[in-house]
């Protein structure tokens, strides 16, 4: 049974404990600075690659979201130790809310970025796009 709304979920729902910001900083870096860095370079060469730039981020922002979804880790999050799950039931959310979350960090990103560091002092270490899918961030073992 999930916690009563605003509740700590109880021992043992989590497949590890609530993950760190440092932790999650590491697995951002991987799923969305690289990309983002490598799409800022490849808007120099012209119009037409910078369009085809955009629609492989885009691409990879779906995927790595389906997988975050499916697997509870994006390629990121492998790296860093970092699952992605229901903060009501401890499993993965599926393919169709993994990339729903992907894209709601664009709403982290539009406040200047400060939804990103909302783990920092949320109470379940979520960011604005965990609350939205209702999901947690945990670590487990690489």
């Amino acid at each position: 049974m999930p916690p009563p709304s605003g509740a700590a979920p109880g021992p043992g729902l989590y497949p590890g404990p609530l993950a760190e910001w440092p932790q999650r900083a590491l697995g951002a870096l991987v799923d969305w600075v690289a990309p983002a860095v490598v799409y800022a370079m490849l808007l120099r060469f012209g119009s037409l690659l910078g369009f085809l730039a955009w629609l492989a981020w885009m691409g990879w922002i779906g995927y790595n979201g389906f997988l975050n979804g499916t697997t509870g880790q994006s390629f990121g999050k492998q790296m860093a130790g970092l699952k992605t799950v229901s903060e009501q039931t401890g499993q993965v959310v599926g393919g169709g809310m993994g990339v729903a979350r992907a894209f709601a960090h664009i709403i982290d990103s539009l406040i200047c970025y400060i939804g990103w560091l909302f783990p920092l002092w949320d109470g379940k270490k979520q960011t604005i796009a965990d609350k939205i899918v209702k999901t947690v961030a945990v670590s487990v073992p690489k």
